[in-house]
Formats: structure tokens, sequence, C-alpha cells
């Protein structure tokens, strides 16, 4: 089965790659050719990741499926939420996101926070949404080398290192996006 994943992220493809088994063909928008900035102008995460799942199915009438995940910071009222690639502006610079929530976490003893993952999947003409969350807390300082986006700042609940110290099996294990897509993977093991 051939399956499109909506993302020019290489990041996140190298994390799902490790995931997928072996009847599922991972098509890239690389492979595609398709190069389009494929707007996210939705207020939630589910939205987000209808309208790049539907712009490809739309495009390229293939089965696809896209994700858009956010973290959300309990005592910023949720920030980054969806706006979390974009933080602190347009260029989605991980970096200066980082640094500018932990700056907005300097004085608030609640580091608590959760990442949500959201996963549609278009296939047979129907629309289908997987969601995956790992709760975890945001730490004073960046830690690890591995990983992408947030991850040298968040510990996960259970766990001494950040996602960015720990193995990519393990964070695939443990993460919001390796939870949703284990929930991809089994419904589509069934059709």
């Amino acid at each position: 089965m051939q399956l499109v994943f909506a993302t020019h992220n290489a990041n996140k493809l190298k994390e799902i790659q490790q995931l997928i088994p072996s009847f599922i063909e991972l098509v890239s928008l690389d492979t595609l050719g398709c190069t389009a900035d494929i707007p996210e102008t939705a207020n939630t995460l589910e939205g987000n990741a209808r309208l790049k799942a539907d712009f490809i199915t739309r495009t390229y009438q293939l089965p696809c499926f896209a994700d858009d995940t956010g973290l959300l910071v309990h005592s910023l009222n949720g920030e980054p939420g969806v706006y979390s690639a974009r933080y602190a502006g347009i260029e989605n610079n991980s970096q200066a996101n980082m640094t500018k929530l932990l700056h907005n976490l300097k004085d608030k003893e609640d580091r608590a926070a959760h990442f949500k993952t959201v996963i549609a999947l278009n296939i047979n003409d129907e629309t289908h949404l997987f969601e995956g969350k790992v709760e975890g807390v945001i730490t004073t300082n960046q830690k690890g080398e591995h990983g992408f986006g947030y991850d040298p700042i968040f510990k996960p609940n259970g766990y001494d290192q950040t996602f960015a110290q720990l193995p990519l099996s393990v964070k695939n294990e443990i993460s919001h996006r390796g939870r949703a897509f284990k929930q991809l993977i089994a419904y589509l093991k069934n059709i």
C-alpha cells in the first residue's frame, strides 16, 4: 500500500520511517515533487492536520496522512499550542521558540506541559483522525543533541532525560507522534 506523508519536515519523516511496517510504502512530498508550503491556517491541531491531508489528496489523488503537533504548557494557558512551530515568529525557528518559552516560564513554578499530535488520514474517500499525547515538564535549560523542535526542553513524565537526550527508539515508543501513529497503523492493518 502506498501512503503519502504530507510533511516537509525531515525530522518527522525520519521518526515515522522508523515506525512504518513493511506493508506500507511511505511516499514523501519530495518524492512526489511537491514543494508547496501547505497552509496551516486552522485554529486547532485537528484542523491543520486536515488541511494538509486534504491538500495532498486533492492535488495528487493519493491516500495520505498529515499531522499537526502542539506543545501545551499548563501555566501559560496552553501556549504555544497550535502556534508551536511559529511561537517566536513565522520563521519556524526552534531555538527562538525555545528561548521565548523559557523566558515566558522564568517566574512560573508550574512547568507541567504536554505534547499532542493529531493525524488526519484520507483514504477511500474518508477522513479518520488519530490522537497521541504525552505528559511531561519543561526543563529550565536545554539538554541533549537529538530530536528537534522543543525536544531539548521537554522531559516526559517517568524519565530523567529530555526527548533530545533519549534514543529515537525510546522516544518513538513513548512520544505523542509515536502513539498517534500506532493508532493509524492499527487502523490500516484492518482495512
